[in-house]
């Protein structure tokens, strides 16, 4: 499962509003080794969050299941 910029912005539970700004998630792209420009144009793979297991990515998959599930019962 690809991760997009769109499920960085809509996982709840890290900011008052949904999803993480984009200065935020470029630093944590970047704490984390991951390229935010590739990212941004082609998504990344949701097992690469997986490895880094931290909450934030986490949820991040969490949510991108969630989207997809949803989309499946349209």
């Amino acid at each position: 499962m690809k991760i997009t910029l769109e499920h960085l912005a809509g996982v709840r539970g890290f900011s008052v509003t949904p999803g993480l700004c984009r200065g935020g998630a470029r630093l944590w792209f970047a704490r984390h080794q991951l390229d935010w420009n590739a990212f941004r144009h082609d998504g990344i793979d949701a097992s690469l969050l997986e490895a880094i297991g931290d909450p934030f990515a986490m949820a991040v998959i969490g949510y991108a299941k969630e989207m997809e599930a949803e989309r499946g019962r349209s």
